[in-house]
C-alpha cells in the first residue's frame, strides 16, 4: 500500500503543504481515549481543506499513511457519491452511567450509539451500568454496539460479551487485540447472534483484508486517514466483501468530511457510521460545523473559518512539532515501502 500512497503525496509538495498549514488544538467535552485537548494539522490543497490528525503516539511509518489520506482529499477528485446524507451513531466515552443522557443530547435523533468499554480502570460493571443506560435513554428501536478497542483476552471478552448482550448488541468492534484471539472469540460465540466487528485488525495491520480471509468478523470498520486516503478505504472495503463501517478519529470537521465522501461512495452501507464526532469536542473550526441534525449528516465539504483558526490556534513550538512530523512523514511517502 505503501507504494500506491507515495505517488499519490507526488501530486502534492511538501512547500504546498507547508505553506497553508494551520496546526489547531481543541479541548474535548469530555475524555476521550485518554485525551482531553486533540491537535490536528490543516491544509489546503486544489480540491479544498484536508485533515492529517494521526494520535501524538503513532510513530512516523504509521502517521504517513495518515498524511496519504489527506494528500488523497485535498489534491485528488474523491469518488462518485451513491448517497448524499449519512446516518450516524452517537459515540458515548467511558462515562459514569449518569453522564450518559447529556452525552446522548450531543446527538440528536441518532438511533444508534457506540459505547465505549474495557477502559483501564474500569470496571465490567460500570460497562454493564453504561450500556443499560444508553438502551433504556434510546428506547424502542434503539441500536448499541461497543467498542473495547483491543482491551480484552478472548475469555475476557466471552465473558463480558455475555453479561453486555442481555441488552442485545448491534455488535461489539475490536473486542480482542490479535486476529487469532478475533478468529478464536468469533468461534466461541457462534450461535448467539453477536456480530464481531475489526477496527485495528484493519487499519492498523500490514495485510488490511486478512481478517476477513481468517474469517475473524462479520464486519470491518475502517477511517479513511489511517487506510491512506478514500480510494484506498474503498478498496480495503471490496477486498474484504464484509459490511463496512466508516468511523472517525475525533477529527475536526475537516477531516469528517474526508469520512463522509468515503461513506457516501460505499456500494452497501447497512450500518449507521461513527462520523458525528465532533459533538464530543468543545469547539470546531468551522461555523457550519459536520453535527448530526435528525441523526445523519449531509456529505459536503467545509471551509475553516480564519476567527476560529486562530482562536484555536497551537501553540509556536506544537505547530512547530507537527511541521517537522509532516516533513518526516512525507520523506516515508516518497521514499516507499523500504522506509517503513
Amino acid at each position: 500500500m505503501l507504494a500506491s500512497r507515495a505517488s499519490r503525496a507526488s501530486r502534492a509538495s511538501l512547500a504546498d503543504i507547508l505553506d497553508s498549514l494551520r496546526v489547531v488544538a481543541i479541548p474535548t467535552r469530555t475524555r476521550f481515549r485518554g485525551i482531553t485537548v486533540r491537535e490536528a494539522a490543516l491544509f489546503e490543497g486544489p480540491q479544498g481543506w484536508t485533515e492529517f490528525s494521526p494520535f501524538l503516539e503513532y510513530g512516523d511509518a504509521e502517521a504517513a499513511a495518515w498524511l496519504a489520506g489527506a494528500i488523497d482529499f485535498g489534491w485528488t477528485d474523491a469518488p462518485p457519491l451513491v448517497r448524499d446524507t449519512i446516518e450516524v451513531n452517537a459515540t458515548i466515552p467511558a462515562v459514569p452511567a449518569a453522564e450518559v443522557s447529556a452525552v446522548l443530547a450531543r446527538f440528536p435523533g441518532c438511533r444508534t450509539a457506540k459505547v465505549k468499554v474495557a477502559e483501564k480502570g474500569q470496571s465490567l460493571a460500570d460497562d454493564v451500568a453504561r450500556v443499560a443506560e444508553t438502551v433504556q435513554l434510546l428506547g424502542t428501536g434503539g441500536r448499541v454496539r461497543v467498542d473495547a478497542n483491543c482491551g480484552w483476552d478472548v475469555s475476557s471478552a466471552e465473558e463480558a460479551i455475555a453479561a453486555l448482550n442481555i441488552h442485545g448488541l448491534e455488535y461489539v468492534e475490536q473486542p480482542c487485540a490479535t486476529v487469532d484471539e478475533l478468529a478464536e472469540l468469533r468461534r466461541r460465540l457462534a450461535g448467539s447472534g453477536v456480530l464481531i466487528a475489526a477496527d485495528e485488525s484493519v487499519r492498523k495491520a500490514a495485510d488490511p483484508v486478512a481478517v476477513a480471509r481468517r474469517g475473524a468478523a462479520d464486519i470491518i470498520v475502517v477511517k479513511a486517514q489511517p487506510l491512506g486516503g478514500i480510494h484506498s478505504a474503498l478498496e480495503i472495503s471490496a477486498a474484504t466483501g464484509l459490511p463496512t463501517v466508516v468511523s472517525s478519529a475525533l477529527d475536526t470537521s475537516v477531516g469528517l468530511s474526508m469520512g463522509l465522501h468515503l461513506a457516501g461512495a460505499l456500494p452497501k452501507q447497512p450500518y449507521a457510521s461513527g462520523l458525528g464526532t465532533a459533538a464530543l469536542l468543545s469547539s470546531d473550526v468551522t461555523d457550519d460545523a459536520l453535527l448530526p441534525v435528525d441523526g445523519s449528516i449531509r456529505v459536503r465539504r467545509v471551509e475553516p473559518s480564519a476567527a476560529l483558526l486562530t482562536r484555536l490556534q497551537a501553540s509556536p513550538d506544537r505547530s512547530a512539532w507537527w511541521a517537522d512530523r509532516i516533513a518526516r512523514c512525507y520523506a516515508q511517502l516518497e521514499a516507499g515501502p523500504a522506509a517503513g
